[in-house]
């Protein structure tokens, strides 16, 4: 029996050779193992906003960050997906949150860190 990872890293070669449809398939199989796993949620969230199936990808997201809450990439990833679904104002929340949760761990770090914002703060790429 195959274990959660090998399903994982199916995906991922799916994934890297566009072949998104095929690339979720392999990941609902390792979620099936491993319902909680964030790694193939992120990986299945990602591989249906590229499929096109944004409806999917923002639950798929939404799950992810009820799991992990404190990983600001999983707001990101969320925050791409509305953007791409045309929810501007959520998207705008899923990245304010995402550079508030990394200003918190870069203070752990860095002390005198400057908050995020327009003038200079921690941005998030898209």
């Amino acid at each position: 029996m195959a274990a959660a990872r090998d399903h994982y890293l199916k995906g991922l070669a799916l994934f890297g050779r566009d072949e998104h449809v095929e690339a979720i398939d392999e990941y609902r199989k390792g979620l099936a193992l491993e319902p909680e796993n964030t790694e193939i949620l992120l990986a299945m969230a990602t591989a249906q906003m590229n499929a096109g199936r944004l409806d999917e990808a923002i639950a798929t997201g939404r799950r992810l960050v009820e799991l992990d809450a404190t990983d600001p990439f999983a707001h990101t990833s969320l925050s791409m997906m509305y953007q791409r679904k045309g929810l501007i104002d959520e998207a705008e929340r899923e990245q304010a949150k995402a550079r508030m949760l990394s200003w918190k761990q870069e203070l752990k770090k860095n002390p005198d860190a400057p908050p995020p914002g327009p003038a200079g703060g921690m941005g998030v790429v898209q």
